[in-house]
C-alpha cells in the first residue's frame, strides 16, 4: 500500500506520484486536457508570486539590475549553498512571534485576497460584484513555498474565464494586463488582523515584493516569458517540499519540545520551533493549533489549492490511475476471444506439375506400338 505522503524527505516514490498529479493538474488548466477544453490556453492569465513581509534583516544574495550577485549588508558574498542564507543578522532583533504568526494566517490571508481580487476586476470591468458573476469568472491554482529564512510565500496561476469556468470563453474587456492591475491593488489592499501578544497588536499584509509576469509561449527557464510547461513544472516542484528543505526544520510533529535534541537543525529553525511551541500554550491562540503545527513553522494551510473551476482534481487523477491498473491487472484473466484469421497476402509456391499431375499425365499417354490401333469398348 502506497503511503501517499508528498514530501520528498519522507517518501520519494509517493512524492514524485503527487508531484507528476499536480504537474497534469496545473498544465491541464493552462493548455487543456483532462476534461478542458484547449481553448482555454487563449484566455487571460499570469504567474504571480506573493511573499511575506519583513520580519528583520536576514543574510542574503542580493542582486544587481544586471543580474549580478552582490554583497550581503554583512559585508560577505554568500555562496549559494551557504548555511546562513536566510538567518537572521541580530537573532535577537528578529521578530520570531511576527514570522511564526504570519505563517499561521497565510491561508486565510490567501482567501482574502481571492475575495479582494474578484472586487477588483468586476471595478474595472464597470460592474458589481453580482453582475460579475454572469460575464466572468476568475480562477486559481496556487502553491505555497517556504523561503529559506522560513516564512511561507505563494506561487499562483490566475485565470480569467467566462461565466462557467474554463468551458466558456472571458469577455472581450478580460485581458493580462487589466487583471495584472487588479492583483497588485488586491494584493496592497488585502489585511488580516491577527492576535494582542504582551500588548502588541499583530495584522499580517503581503510583502512589498510582489511579481506578476503573463504567461506566454516562450522560455521560462531563460528567464524570458513564460511557458506553460514550465510554469507547472516550476509549482509541481514545490508541491513536495516543506519547511524543511528550505529552512532545515523538521518533516514530521512533535509531540514533545524536548525532542528537538535529537534533531540536527539549524538554530533560526529551532527558535522558530520554539516560538511556536510557546505561542501554542496560549489560551487566546489555541484556534490556530501552533503546537501540532510546530514543525511547520505554524503554517497549517494546504500547500496546493485550487479553485472550483480552474482545471481537473487530484481526485480524479487518482481514480482514472486505479482504474487503469485494475484494468491492466484483470487484462490477463480474461478468456481469449475466438479469432479468425485472414491471410491477405501470397506465398509463390513453384510452377509445372505437381508429382501426382504429372503420374496423371504419364498414365493418359498411349503404350509404345499401339499407335493407331482401334480402342475397344
Amino acid at each position: 500500500m502506497r503511503c501517499n505522503n508528498r514530501r520528498t524527505t519522507r517518501c520519494a516514490a509517493c512524492s514524485e506520484v503527487y508531484r507528476r498529479d499536480t504537474f497534469h493538474l496545473i498544465t491541464s488548466g493552462l493548455r487543456g486536457g483532462k476534461g478542458i477544453p484547449e481553448r482555454v490556453a487563449a484566455h487571460p492569465r499570469v504567474f504571480a508570486t506573493f511573499t511575506a513581509p519583513s520580519f528583520g534583516p536576514v543574510h542574503n544574495r542580493p542582486t544587481s539590475p544586471a543580474g549580478s550577485v552582490r554583497r550581503c549588508r554583512c559585508g560577505t558574498l554568500h555562496d549559494q549553498d551557504d548555511d546562513a542564507l536566510g538567518t537572521p543578522l541580530d537573532p535577537h532583533r528578529y521578530d520570531y512571534d511576527a514570522a511564526v504568526l504570519w505563517n499561521a494566517h497565510a491561508g486565510p490571508l490567501w482567501r482574502r485576497f481571492s475575495t479582494y481580487l474578484r472586487r477588483e476586476v468586476a471595478k474595472r470591468a464597470g460592474l458589481t460584484q453580482r453582475a460579475f458573476r454572469q460575464y466572468a469568472r476568475v480562477s486559481f491554482a496556487k502553491v505555497a513555498e517556504y523561503q529559506k529564512r522560513g516564512a511561507v510565500h505563494f506561487h499562483a496561476v490566475i485565470r480569467i474565464d467566462g461565466p462557467e469556468g474554463g468551458d466558456t470563453p472571458p469577455p472581450a474587456w478580460a485581458t493580462a494586463d487589466l487583471l495584472t492591475d487588479a492583483i497588485r491593488a488586491a494584493a496592497a489592499l488585502v489585511r488580516v488582523d491577527g492576535p494582542v501578544i504582551d500588548g502588541r497588536p499583530h495584522a499580517f499584509s503581503f510583502g512589498r515584493q510582489l511579481d506578476v509576469r503573463t504567461i506566454r509561449s516562450a522560455d521560462f527557464e531563460r528567464g524570458q516569458e513564460l511557458t506553460e510547461r514550465a510554469v507547472a513544472a516550476y509549482i509541481a516542484k514545490y508541491a513536495t517540499k516543506g519547511a524543511e528543505t528550505a529552512t532545515g526544520a523538521l518533516d514530521r510533529p512533535l509531540k514533545f519540545l524536548a525532542e528537538l535534541a535529537q534533531f540536527d537543525i539549524s538554530d533560526h529553525a529551532r527558535r522558530l520551533i520554539r516560538t511556536a511551541w510557546t505561542l501554542g500554550a496560549r489560551k487566546d491562540l489555541e484556534h490556530l493549533r501552533l503546537r501540532a503545527w510546530a514543525h511547520m513553522l505554524g503554517f497549517r494551510g494546504h500547500f496546493s489549492t485550487k479553485s472550483r473551476r480552474y482545471s481537473t482534481t487530484l481526485g480524479a487523477l487518482r481514480t482514472a490511475r486505479a482504474e487503469w491498473r485494475r484494468a491492466q491487472a484483470a487484462a490477463p484473466n480474461d478468456p481469449e476471444p475466438e479469432t479468425t484469421y485472414v491471410l491477405a497476402h501470397w506465398v509463390f509456391a513453384g510452377t509445372g506439375l505437381s508429382d501426382a499431375e504429372a503420374w496423371l499425365a504419364a498414365s493418359l499417354e498411349p503404350a509404345p506400338g499401339t499407335e493407331g490401333e482401334p480402342t475397344h469398348a
